[in-house]
């Protein structure tokens, strides 16, 4: 399944934390959203480590499943974030 992470981490510690533990189950998009390709376990595992680290009354954390067939239907412009995994649909 793909998951579309997004956040907004207040605190510069967190923010790294949290950018880190995206690194580690997926591609960076933009600078705040990761592309995941996880089954529900791992999710599961991604899910529960950033809620550990992020502060619910300053961060906001937001996951969306997506159909990965509509991930072929993605429409992008501009420049893309700099990663060293590359996504091709």
């Amino acid at each position: 399944m793909l998951y579309l992470i997004a956040y907004d981490i207040a605190d510069p510690k967190r923010l790294a934390q949290v950018a880190k533990t995206c690194e580690d189950f997926g591609v960076r998009v933009q600078y705040s959203v990761f592309e995941c390709h996880l089954d529900p376990d791992d999710f599961d595992t991604l899910w529960l480590t950033l809620l550990d680290i992020i502060n619910e009354k300053e961060d906001r954390l937001v996951a969306y499943k997506l159909d990965t067939r509509l991930a072929k239907e993605t429409l992008t412009a501009g420049i893309m974030v700099c990663s060293e995994k590359v996504v091709c649909y």
